[in-house]
């Protein structure tokens, strides 16, 4: 029986891998008592025993709890932004071409931002295919419910005498220093920063994040992106889909509660919107790490997960 220990199970992404794991015949859950979460002693003799340990912490946490797990044999899955880019560590997005063999044999695994799945599902095969230059100068807008901000953010939005500014849409990472940033660029292969727009909003969870292309930097076509995402993408996690009626409309809550994706490709010949769908707390994080997770253990890589 496969031991999993969830370093960080209080928190938002720690607590959905809780409840999926839970429930699973395969696998046996090490925990620790509520006194002991913070004893690092009680940590690393957790981690020591554990075939796959999940670290759902902040990243100075994170990089403690790898140092715990220093001659351990537990796999480690990091869901912090701490390992995204760092040597040694294998990037967690298995779609990615040749990524998920990769997986299969990693000890470190770094589970992707959810924002930067968005975008590098949308951006790193049109660069690795020579659609798109590596200095293109490209802009992205992100949608995401309020869940992927945490705790502290879901009590603030649940709050029923909150600030009315809640009310509404709002955009951060004003300062073009996002988290993500570092990943996106590294991940996708750019050698020129996108101008990234993260807008949280008034509902729970789902994420829809939009790459508009002008044709002119393509090189090629509308159809041939639509192409490319179809043979690329072909399920069942990720999937290329042509837009259905949503009477002109496109929710960034449709994949709430999901843990695939959706590809998407509008606009017309000159201006073209490539658009991913999915819950920030599902493919956008605790989803993507029990994908991973299924992957390290040669289980099937969707067992546990909700798809449709």
């Amino acid at each position: 029986m496969t031991k999993v220990f969830i370093d960080g199970s209080a928190g938002t992404t720690g607590l959905r891998i809780y409840e999926r794991l839970a429930v699973r015949e395969d696998l046996t859950l090490i925990t620790l008592f509520e006194e002991m979460r913070k004893d690092k002693q009680a940590r690393r003799e957790a981690i020591g025993e554990a075939d796959i340990t999940f670290l759902c912490l902040p990243d100075p946490a994170a990089v403690e709890a790898v140092d715990l797990a220093s001659g351990s044999r537990s796999a480690i899955i990091d869901t912090s932004t701490a390992h995204r880019t760092a040597t040694g560590w294998v990037y967690g997005f298995p779609e990615l071409s040749g990524q998920r063999e990769q997986i299969m044999n990693a000890k470190y695994v770094a589970n992707p931002g959810c924002h930067a799945s968005g975008m590098i599902a949308l951006v790193a095969p049109l660069v690795s295919a020579g659609l798109i230059a590596a200095d293109t100068p490209l802009t992205c807008f992100s949608l995401t419910g309020y869940s992927g901000g945490g705790k502290k953010m879901i009590a603030e939005y649940e709050d029923p005498h909150r600030n009315p500014l809640l009310d509404a849409p709002r955009q951060y990472g004003l300062t073009q220093q996002h988290k993500h940033l570092k990943e996106i660029i590294a991940v996708c292969g750019l050698t020129a920063a996108p101008v990234f727009c993260p807008i949280v909003a008034d509902f729970y969870s789902g994420m829809e994040v939009t790459v508009p292309v002008f044709s002119r930097f393509l090189r090629g076509t509308e159809q041939d992106i639509r192409d490319l995402y179809r043979a690329y993408y072909q399920g069942p996690l990720v999937h290329y889909e042509e837009p259905e009626g949503e009477g002109g409309f496109m929710s960034a809550a449709a994949y709430s509660g999901r843990d695939d994706m959706e590809i998407t490709v509008t606009g017309n010949q000159d201006r073209i919107l490539l658009t991913a769908r999915f819950d920030n707390l599902g493919k956008g994080a605790s989803g993507a790490a029990i994908q991973n997770m299924n992957l390290l253990l040669g289980a099937e890589e969707t067992a546990g997960l909700v798809l449709g």
